[in-house]
């Protein structure tokens, strides 16, 4: 099994929930609203569910074994990570840029 592509759907600064996810795997199956979760001491992977009869939340998809849910974790993790830094990286330089032009029309 390889993820061939990660796509970060919705970003989310407010609350636990940080991201929307969608995931293709070997260019052949695509799971959606996989969800980008901040934990009590990390961010975590929470995979599509839905509330039972019961109202008890069960996964539709779900990774087998520990390993495979790692792979998914450390992939999809590395995107949102990516991600975030890059906006990050945009805003600061947004930031910097309108400081720039703000201090040079007061020296006019």
């Amino acid at each position: 099994m390889q993820i061939t592509d990660v796509r970060i759907r919705k970003l989310m600064s407010g609350g636990r929930l940080r991201a929307v996810v969608s995931v293709t795997i070997d260019d052949m199956l695509a799971v959606h609203d996989i969800k980008v979760v901040q934990g009590e001491e990390r961010l975590f992977v929470a995979m599509p569910s839905r509330k039972d009869e019961n109202g008890v939340f069960r996964d539709i998809v779900h990774p087998i074994s520990p390993e495979s849910r790692k792979i998914f974790e450390e992939k999809i993790l590395e995107v949102y990570e990516q991600q975030t830094a890059l906006l990050a990286a945009e805003a600061e330089s947004a930031l910097l840029k309108a400081e720039s032009l703000s201090e040079s029309s007061s020296e006019e």
